[in-house]
């Protein structure tokens, strides 16, 4: 694709980037470094965090260790079925819904939709040379229909992550991180796709998330759930992050959540400001988080079960009652911009210790 139409600052980058592809910071080899990167035990980890004002990775941790994309495929998808579409990029508005619902909530058919109508692994063989990439291939022999076998690595999600911020074609540019910076909460499959990323930093970020092996679904280890944090962090794009894990078989959704938004806490990420707050983990399955503290205001998320939350404050509410645990007191969960009753919380005590009340408006 060509570059035409791309702004000064744009172009001051793609100097940049010739300046610097001698030193293997751009598109070759991602430098070897000791990452401050804290692993969960268990977790097999490949980390690459590259920040796009300093030209210089500021974390890498097995960046060319190959995963099971997952859903961070689907980044390619879109990304070929533009490639030949311009000056204009118009995109038919059957084709743009499907395409929205696919980058926003990771919509799974809308996937499959594109992965056959593209040519299946000819997407991963174009895609290859178009952007440099080292390390990626399509699903291996026998699993030709299953997208989310396609091998990805860090180091390859930064330069895919590369190309959409500095030398994509404006509307691609647009469309796709557009997209992925209003991504939902949760899939259509049901999971809630804010850990990582999401669940660690204020806005204004984007992710295209990962995850396979949490349900009936097969995986090409068939050992190991598989759980990807991957987009861009504070003003302008500024910081590319991408986080890709694997957990040891019969690992929970909640505790592999868990494991991921620890990981990438640790992060070192130029730009980035973290939500304030306390981590406490909860206990249960189906907690709901609702606009106000009592069971009669509006049900606005449901927690992975026994998941780690970020809490800012307690208010008084509705007595909750599920022995041994009651309490009248509810947190507020800023990444859910709701509150929990205190009794699925810690150790289901009435009030937290440490945490503040919440101000009275």
């Amino acid at each position: 694709m060509s570059v035409e139409g791309v702004d000064a600052m744009r172009m001051v980058r793609l100097l940049m980037s010739v300046v610097l592809l001698g030193t293997g910071m751009i598109w070759g080899t991602v430098p070897a470094q000791a990452a401050s990167v804290v692993v969960p035990p268990g977790v097999t980890a490949g980390v690459a965090v590259f920040d796009r004002q300093t030209g210089r990775f500021t974390e890498s941790l097995n960046p060319d260790l190959q995963f099971r994309s997952a859903s961070v495929v689907k980044l390619l998808l879109v990304l070929d079925y533009l490639w030949n579409r311009g000056p204009a990029y118009d995109i038919p508005a059957s084709d743009r819904a499907r395409l929205e619902v696919m980058l926003r909530s990771s919509d799974d058919d809308a996937a499959s939709y594109y992965w056959d109508q593209l040519g299946r692994s000819a997407v991963i063989d174009r895609m290859v040379p178009r952007l440099g990439l080292t390390n990626t291939a399509g699903p291996p022999a026998g699993y030709p229909g299953y997208w989310g076998y396609a091998a990805f690595t860090a180091a390859d999600t930064v330069r895919i992550y590369r190309y959409l911020l500095d030398q994509a074609p404006a509307p691609v540019r647009t469309f796709v991180m557009g997209n992925l910076h209003q991504a939902t909460r949760y899939g259509t499959d049901g999971f809630d796709q804010y850990f990582g990323i999401a669940s660690v930093f204020e806005q204004p970020f984007a992710i295209k998330q990962g995850w396979s092996g949490f349900s009936n679904s097969k995986a090409v280890d068939l050992t190991k759930e598989a759980l990807h944090t991957t987009g861009t962090v504070g003003p302008n794009d500024r910081t590319i992050v991408a986080v890709y894990t694997l957990h040891p078989d019969g690992t929970a959704y909640g505790k592999a959540y868990t494991d991921v938004t620890r990981l990438t806490r640790t992060l070192n990420v130029p730009g980035a400001v973290k939500t304030p707050g306390t981590w406490i983990t909860s206990t249960g399955s189906g907690v709901r988080a609702r606009t106000a503290p009592n069971t009669s205001s509006t049900v606005i998320g449901t927690l992975p079960a026994a998941v780690e939350v970020l809490v800012t404050c307690q208010k008084k509410g509705q007595l909750i009652n599920d022995p041994p645990h009651a309490s009248e007191w509810w947190a507020y969960l800023p990444k859910y911009n709701g509150y929990v009753t205190n009794v699925y919380l810690g150790t289901g005590t009435p009030k937290l210790p440490n945490i503040p009340d919440c101000p009275t408006p």
